[in-house]
């Protein structure tokens, strides 16, 4: 065993200091939040142990956002680490200059400042506080040109780049200077991506989680070095970037990761998928998104993919709700500013896209502020309980 040590996110240079230690063997870190920060979500469960050591084998603790489940506290190693940023490098266009747009108690902001180590450098921080496009655009400035530039964003972050950029050429220029922009999180909304490709902005489309140390599938296609497999219809992950498993959770990581005959050890991710005739990943949704509406299964993911692609709903986040006769159906949350679609209209988006009947959303909440995660996802529990309230 050797020591865990916890250090603030927000403590950028110190954050970075104690990965690189990490990274070549010594102490591990677990990045926790500050709640002043601007990113910042809740201190780590007080109710749970704070543990203080962990094997030798792990380098850091990430704590997951628990956007769907209860959180998960992931153990990685220094190797699983490397082999994710070398992998991404190899993808790309090789190591480069990276901009910190995302918290960094997360493992989408740790492989930005992992990737940065390795690169021999140290990121660009977006700004203090909230992030904002105009902070992203003036740290973008401070990239230098002397390398390939990179930044990693969520859809929501994405979204508020792409509203000032149509608008602010500085922002623009800002965002289309990337070498590769890589957005995951959550799916992208077709809609912003049609929008970012028309600013000349290269994004690739990540997938993956702190079980795999980050994105592991860019664009749909596996990274060097990482299998893909559909069993039962859940998407099933291998490779050297995966997770030692759950801190404290022996059973939790024996039920999520298995190892086949011939040694292969494999991540269960929860998601459905299938593989395209070409080999590309495409994610259906999340397995317990999946619910029972007058006897018929509804994807929810599905659902808000046809909904999202409607102009100017691209963030709309959809979610279940109890209803007496169906037993649950689905139900839609949108900004404000955004929010001119009726339920008649959404209705018809998913007879469009092909969906059955059950599928049409029953509620609709208009809120000024979607919910979100430290992590910048949204907070699914939360317009859930938003969306039963307004129902009383």
């Amino acid at each position: 065993m050797k020591p865990l040590r916890r250090v603030r996110a927000a403590e950028v240079a110190e954050l970075t200091e104690a990965l690189r230690v990490a990274l070549a063997g010594g102490d591990a870190v677990w990045p926790v939040p500050t709640g002043t920060d601007g990113h910042a979500g809740p201190e780590p469960d007080a109710s749970r142990p704070i543990p203080t050591t962990v094997p030798d084998d792990v380098a850091v603790v990430i704590e997951t956002s628990g956007s769907t489940d209860a959180p998960k506290r992931v153990m990685l190693s220094a190797e699983a680490l490397i082999a994710s940023a070398d992998a991404t490098a190899d993808r790309l266009d090789g190591p480069g200059r990276w901009v910190l747009a995302l918290p960094g108690h997360y493992i989408a902001g740790v492989q930005v400042l992992v990737r940065s180590i390795l690169g021999g450098g140290s990121p660009v921080l977006a700004g203090d506080g909230p992030f904002t496009a105009e902070g992203f655009a003036a740290a973008s400035a401070r990239l230098g040109a002397d390398a390939p530039r990179y930044t990693s964003l969520v859809p929501v972050q994405l979204a508020r780049i792409v509203d000032r950029a149509e608008r602010d050429a500085f922002v623009a220029a800002a965002l289309r200077g990337y070498d590769a922009v890589l957005v995951g999180g959550q799916a992208l909304a077709p809609e912003l991506a049609a929008r970012a490709d028309e600013l000349g902005v290269r994004i690739i489309r990540t997938y993956g989680s702190s079980e795999t140390a980050g994105g592991c599938v860019y664009d749909g296609r596996p990274l060097d070095g990482v299998g893909v497999r559909i069993v039962d219809g859940l998407v099933e992950l291998s490779g050297p970037m995966l997770a030692e498993g759950y801190l404290g959770a022996p059973e939790r990581t024996a039920a999520t990761f298995s190892t086949d005959r011939r040694g292969t050890r494999w991540y269960r991710t929860g998601d459905l998928g299938d593989l395209a005739s070409d080999g590309r990943l495409r994610i259906s949704g999340r397995a317990d998104d999946v619910i029972i509406s007058g006897g018929v299964k509804v994807a929810l993911g599905e659902v808000e993919r046809a909904i999202q692609a409607v102009p100017g709903l691209a963030e709309a986040v959809v979610v279940a709700v109890d209803d007496a006769e169906w037993g649950r159906r689905p139900a839609v949350a949108v900004t404000g500013a955004a929010a001119s679609a009726t339920l008649a209209e959404l209705a018809a988006v998913t007879d469009a896209a092909g969906l059955v009947p059950a599928a049409r959303p029953v509620r609709l909440l208009r809120v000024e502020v979607l919910p979100q995660l430290a992590s910048g996802k949204p907070d699914r529990r939360r317009v859930a309980q938003l969306l039963a309230e307004s129902a009383q």
